[in-house]
């Protein structure tokens, strides 16, 4: 008798065999592909434990010319959203048995895009995503005509089936609904990077709600993301008691309210201030911060769903409508103070 660490490992039919089935229905079994009976599957699964099976990822690259690996485009900066659109991604992909090969572009012009598409390519990968910080990726996107499937997580008011999304205009709008019902007639607006697509759906927003107020609107000031930028600006903005900022998000809001404590402004008593995003420390915050909470793991889960019926459904569609926001109300915003 062979002694066991030289006997012949098991391949995908010995599998097929033991489970009686084909070599294609434990293919598809091992690869997590729909239409496969719960009681095959089963069998299927007993057979592979029974024969300690494991495929190599070369010999499951083999047989479904696939290498279950899926290139992930990311911006270099570390800021919230896309670090946590970024981080849910990826455990979506495991969950779906995917690995993620990552780039990170330092340039966000278009070549820069192109080139981490091109190296993507290269190393063979089932399909690209790319989380969009700046413009220049998603005009790349639309570009983009390949034989695997691309999808982008981008905030963009053209609907487009290759692209998922928070819905950052209707969030914004819903800041601003809140502050005018609190009673601010004066509603400013900390804009994030004007090349942001995040920045300009939110700007969208702010401006439309500002008009079915029929409120006056203040030509908004752009700051680049971080807290230092908010503490500038904040120094800087034509800002007064009864006054509310709604800011683009909420590490410009921390360096914002720093800003208005310098100047002697109280929030919420003087000036309210909404945020986006609600980043972990917001709760924590003094005042603790009222913003926009947007849901990272579901926009992570529908971008891998999306993938996945991109390649083993070609003729299945998603839906491109997207995800809600939802208005956390905290210490930062309260009704105006009766003159």
């Amino acid at each position: 008798m062979a002694k066991q660490g030289s006997a012949k490992a098991a391949n995908i039919f010995d599998v097929a065999r033991l489970a009686g089935v084909s070599h294609q229905t434990v293919s598809r079994v091992l690869n997590g592909m729909p239409n496969v009976r719960p009681a095959t599957k089963e069998r299927v699964e007993k057979a592979i434990a029974q024969l300690d099976y494991s495929p190599s990822p070369a010999a499951r690259a083999l047989v479904t010319r696939r290498t279950r690996t899926i290139g992930l485009i990311t911006p270099s900066a570390v800021d919230f959203g896309p670090s946590s659109i970024a981080m849910h991604f990826n455990l979506a992909a495991r969950a779906a048995r995917y690995s993620v090969d990552a780039v990170s572009t330092v340039d966000s012009e278009p070549a820069a895009v192109r080139a981490a598409v091109e190296g993507l390519l290269r190393q063979r990968v089932d399909a690209i995503v790319v989380v969009v910080a700046y413009s220049g990726a998603l005009e790349v996107v639309r570009g983009l005509d390949l034989a695997i499937p691309v999808v982008a997580a981008a905030s963009t008011a053209r609907r487009d089936p290759r692209i998922v999304a928070i819905d950052q205009y209707r969030g914004a709008r819903s800041a601003v609904q809140h502050l005018a019902d609190l009673g601010h007639e004066r509603i400013l607006h900390l804009a994030g990077p004007a090349q942001a697509p995040d920045a300009t759906e939110r700007m969208r927003g702010w401006r439309d709600e500002l008009a079915a107020h029929r409120f006056e609107v203040v030509e908004p000031v752009h700051g680049d993301w971080t807290a230092a930028s908010g503490h500038r600006l904040g120094l800087e903005l034509d800002v007064a008691s009864g006054d509310a900022v709604f800011v683009g998000n909420d590490q410009m809001a921390i360096g914002l309210l720093s800003a208005l404590r310098q100047r002697g402004l109280r929030v919420p008593e003087d000036v309210g201030v909404v945020g986006f995003d609600d980043i972990p420390e917001a709760g924590y915050l003094y005042p603790p911060l009222t913003t926009v909470r947007q849901d990272f793991e579901a926009l992570g889960r529908q971008i891998m769903q999306k993938v996945l019926v991109a390649l083993e459904e070609h003729d299945g569609e998603t839906s491109d409508t997207p995800l809600p926001t939802r208005l956390v109300v905290r210490g930062s915003t309260r009704a105006v103070a009766a003159p």
